[in-house]
């Protein structure tokens, strides 16, 4: 990806030479490799099992196969809210759950392994066409096998945005805007990803806190060992942040938003290379 190519600059003053590769290249030796850091895998959505027997096989590879398989499926957030991590309230619809949804106000309908907003969808459920789009979307996603998520649209992101905060090593980095990409029921998404629209965003403390407290939850791994974590939150009904995901597996790091954050990122990789080749 064009964003992380920035950090290939600084890692040679490192000492460090990164080489691009593609997770599922029957030809590539992993085992050449003294880490191995996983960025924009972002068609792993389509075959989750295949990508983490993959990332098991794989030695030295950050973020690690255990963060990988908690966080590539969004039931990681029962997990967070348990541990006081503020959420936006979710419902869950497994296959073979009938499809009951709430008689009125906007929602948004996903699935639960899904990567740059593919398969989501904000619906009016007051509306009556709306309301079966939705219904029809959730089933869909269940027919497929799927686990559905459900969640109330926070209105606060059309004049806000979501604000992503960026952590490296533990450490927070920098922060930027994104703005809203949901306009109506769910639609084709060409390509992996839809676009966003990003510009550089002051973290405030409530946000910092809110993020610090949702990167330090983390079952499987201490904060301080995640190579790179991301953070999205939206303010609720009386502005207080919460949690809408928690990006461990391949988020995008905004770096071109943050004049020092290629070399942050830099350096979280050469701190992270020299303790894997320390321990062996």
């Amino acid at each position: 990806d064009e964003d992380d190519r920035l950090v290939v600059p600084a890692l040679a003053a490192w000492g460090v030479r990164a080489e691009p590769a593609v997770w599922d290249d029957p030809t590539v030796d992993w085992t050449a490799f003294d880490l191995v850091v996983i960025r924009s895998t972002w068609d792993y959505i389509d075959r989750r099992d295949d990508f983490l027997a993959w990332a098991g096989s794989v030695p030295n590879l950050a973020n690690g196969v255990d963060v990988l398989r908690w966080n590539t499926d969004k039931r990681y957030l029962c997990e967070l809210a348990e541990a006081g991590v503020p959420v936006v309230p979710t419902e869950w619809l497994d296959p073979g759950d009938e499809v009951a949804l709430p008689s009125d106000g906007e929602y948004v309908i996903k699935p639960a392994i899904s990567a740059g907003s593919r398969d989501t969808g904000r619906f009016d459920l007051a509306d009556p066409t709306q309301r079966e789009l939705a219904v029809r979307h959730a089933q869909d996603l269940l027919h497929r096998g799927a686990t559905a998520m459900v969640q109330p649209y926070l209105d606060a992101i059309d004049s806000v945005g979501e604000t992503a905060l960026l952590f490296m090593a533990g450490q927070f980095s920098h922060a930027v805007r994104k703005a809203s990409l949901l306009t109506g029921p769910d639609t084709a998404v060409e390509g992996l990803f839809r676009a966003e629209k990003i510009t550089p965003r002051q973290a405030s403390t409530a946000e910092l806190e809110t993020a610090e407290a949702a990167v330090a939850a983390v079952p499987a791994m201490p904060a301080h060992d995640l190579l790179y974590a991301r953070v999205d939150l939206i303010p609720d009904a009386d502005g207080r942040p919460v949690l809408l995901e928690l990006e461990l597996a391949e988020p995008s790091l905004f770096l071109g938003h943050d004049d020092r954050a290629a070399s942050r990122f830099a350096a979280a990789i050469g701190t992270h290379l020299d303790r894997v080749l320390k321990t062996g």
